[in-house]
């Protein structure tokens, strides 16, 4: 069978990409179904064929809550920088997202969301719409009966005090002094994941401020009293952690007072410091929109005007976060993912049988080889020694490179026949030492940061909003794994620590937890092909405890799925619609398990090619990613379409091929 791109995007010459475009399968004569599945495999190629930029990357909306369009609206009206076309645009998206009951959720099907109501109730009042408009009527109505503003996490309060709407005493503290903490004192700034310390560095600063702009606005409406608004807080008792930490969040509201003037503005000084210092080249803050909005407002605090170049770049690049849609509606993505997307695509076109040198797969491999990361970030700070190499997860993240994803660019890159070989020998080696380097102390891996366990900063009152540290994951360990595996590091020492630990993570059902995807379908479909790839047979108690569970979970429609309630409740574990991105998981461990010819992934695979659109897409609604489990959901765009051709092209060309790899 051949496929062909239409053409569209000029990622690859049409004429180049038909002659050298044909899919390596099984040959013989096959039952119905397998042809079915074959023909689906080739639609979805051409499809995502379509979508590769001309660049040679591939990037999907990365769609989380509309916190993130509320908070780009407030930073504009903090700023002054507000202009009517996107106050209108953001507004329409907001409005399109809000529930019949008058809520907002902060996944697909999922249920109403204190802050993230309040926040795009807060924006639409910027907007124009009126407390008496019958959709504001019933969100301030349900907002009142769960507690009102009081009741809504630290970050939506911090907002709100900024224009006036609650008071900065009502606060956890936040010193800047918290960045003169050496690293090995408890609470040190890098005792936090680099995704809440490049938020937490300038909300000192902020914190510290105590800003206030005058409200264009009251929101009476949003309080159970608007005379007491803010309730005394009960403290819990003295001898458990909560009542610590919050007493040692008093203290610090004593120190402010007390605080010595030169200590505080040599702070200041290091915080300011800290965060242009880790302003990348597109002028983002981590490549995520939250530490780039709250580096904007320290930084304004502290004197930079908005014609200032660190200032102007920031502003520029918070609007490459936006996604204009057809209908005028702007959504702003928490953070963009092409490095994540491009490996993916490329494992999932090779592994549909696309030929290792295709002119795509090249061109996808030269991207990638450009975007590796070749200075120390942040985590040099736990790994001094270690040269630097990896890959992250956005356009520009130079301080953050990501286990996981230079485990699976590695393994993306071994599946390209890339013409300069020895420019991805070093890159590739280079990786490999770097993740080696990275596993934290119990044999696992984290996703930034080495041994980035403290107890202590989920404690904190001003932590509230998610995870804040960032411990090694069944996932991220999973995918480790499978790449030294292909390395030919099965047997490595270091290899069979990840080996050890995560066979002692499986879950008495079977599953692994899924940190980074929902949930235990994504663990468990990270786990068995990495298991098996490292040399366990299919045979093993561990995955036949897997196989087991996933057959126990699929549902009666053929396929799998998850709702993120099983974050909170193990009893949602495997439970939940089906969708294509999670139905591809399953199958991709039943595959790696040598259940290729079994009823259930027969039905999984029926399941795929039933669902899948003419154009050779899935739909997709459902939040399978994860930012915090439970806290901070994802919808990848791309997932829906990689994932399940990955699993339909191992079903019909069996494991993956490694044309690159070292013998």
């Amino acid at each position: 069978m051949t496929a062909t791109t239409d053409g569209s995007t000029g990622a690859v010459d049409p004429g180049a990409a038909a002659a050298s475009m044909t899919i390596t399968a099984v040959t013989d004569p096959v039952p119905d179904a397998r042809e079915a599945a074959r023909g689906a495999m080739g639609r979805a190629v051409e499809h995502l064929l379509a979508l590769q930029d001309v660049q040679g990357w591939w990037k999907g909306d990365l769609e989380t809550n509309v916190t993130m369009d509320a908070e780009d609206l407030l930073l504009r009206q903090f700023l002054g920088v507000q202009d009517e076309k996107t106050v209108r645009a953001a507004a329409l998206f907001v409005r399109g997202e809000q529930r019949a009951d008058g809520t907002w959720a902060t996944f697909h099907g999922g249920p109403g969301d204190l802050s993230a109501t309040v926040e795009a109730y807060v924006a639409l009042r910027l907007a124009g719409d009126l407390p008496e408009d019958p959709h504001m009527r019933r969100a301030a109505t349900w907002v009142r009966a769960r507690g009102g503003i009081a009741a809504t996490r630290v970050f939506t309060r911090i907002w709100l005090a900024l224009f006036g709407w609650w008071k900065w005493d009502d606060l956890p503290e936040l010193p800047p002094e918290l960045l003169f903490l050496p690293t090995w004192v408890p609470l040190n700034i890098y005792d936090f994941g680099c995704w809440a310390r490049q938020t937490i560095v300038p909300l000192t600063v902020v914190s510290a401020k105590r800003p206030v702009r005058p409200a264009p606005f009251a929101l009476d409406e949003l309080h159970i009293d608007p005379r007491r608004p803010s309730p005394p807080t009960r403290l819990a008792p003295p001898t458990g952690w909560d009542g610590i930490f919050q007493r040692l969040d008093k203290a610090l509201h004593v120190y402010r007072r007390f605080a010595p003037p030169a200590l505080r503005r040599a702070a200041m000084r290091s915080a300011a410091r800290w965060i242009v210092e880790r302003q990348e080249n597109d002028g983002c803050w981590g490549g995520i929109q939250p530490p780039a909005v709250y580096s904007l407002i320290a930084l304004h605090l502290l004197g930079y005007d908005l014609q200032h170049p660190v200032m102007r770049a920031g502003l520029e690049s918070l609007d490459r976060f936006a996604v204009w849609r057809e209908d005028g509606a702007r959504m702003i993505e928490a953070c963009q993912s092409p490095v994540w997307d491009t490996c993916l695509a490329t494992i999932a076109l090779a592994d549909a049988g696309l030929p290792a040198d295709h002119p795509a797969l090249v061109k996808a491999a030269d991207w990638m080889l450009a975007e590796e990361v070749v200075r120390p970030g942040d985590w040099a700070v736990r790994r001094p020694d270690l040269p630097p190499g990896g890959w992250a997860f956005e356009f520009h993240n130079d301080n953050y490179p990501d286990i996981d994803d230079t485990a699976e660019v590695i393994l993306a890159l071994r599946r390209v026949a890339h013409p300069d070989r020895e420019r991805t020998e070093g890159a590739i080696a280079r990786g490999v030492r770097w993740n080696l380097g990275m596993q934290s102390k119990n044999g696992a891996w984290g996703a930034f940061d080495a041994d980035n366990t403290s107890p202590f900063p989920n404690r904190l009152p001003f932590c509230d909003f998610g995870e804040v540290i960032d411990p090694p994951s069944a996932d991220v360990t999973a995918h480790v794994v499978e790449m030294l595996a292909v390395e030919g590091k099965a047997h490595h020492p270091r290899t069979r620590r990840g080996i050890t630990w995560l066979l002692a993570e499986q879950e008495e059902c079977g599953a692994w937890f899924g940190r980074w995807g929902v949930n235990y379908v994504y663990g468990t479909g990270s786990a068995v092909p990495a298991l098996t790839a490292a040399g366990l047979p299919g045979s093993h108690p561990a995955i036949r405890r897997a196989v087991a569970w996933l057959e126990s979970v699929q549902n009666d429609d053929g396929g799998w799925g998850e709702d993120l309630r099983s974050y909170k409740d193990k009893s949602w574990a495997g439970r939940g619609a089906s969708t294509p991105s999670q139905t591809a998981w399953a199958l991709l461990a039943l595959i790696a398990a040598g259940e290729c010819d079994s009823k259930a992934t027969e039905r999984g695979v029926a399941w795929l090619v039933e669902t899948q659109l003419p154009d050779g897409s899935w739909d997709e609604p459902y939040f399978t990613g994860t930012g915090f489990p439970w806290d901070f959901s994802i919808n990848y765009h791309l997932y829906r379409q990689v994932f399940p051709l990955t699993a339909l092209g191992r079903y019909i060309n069996g494991e993956p091929v490694f044309p690159a790899a070292r013998p």
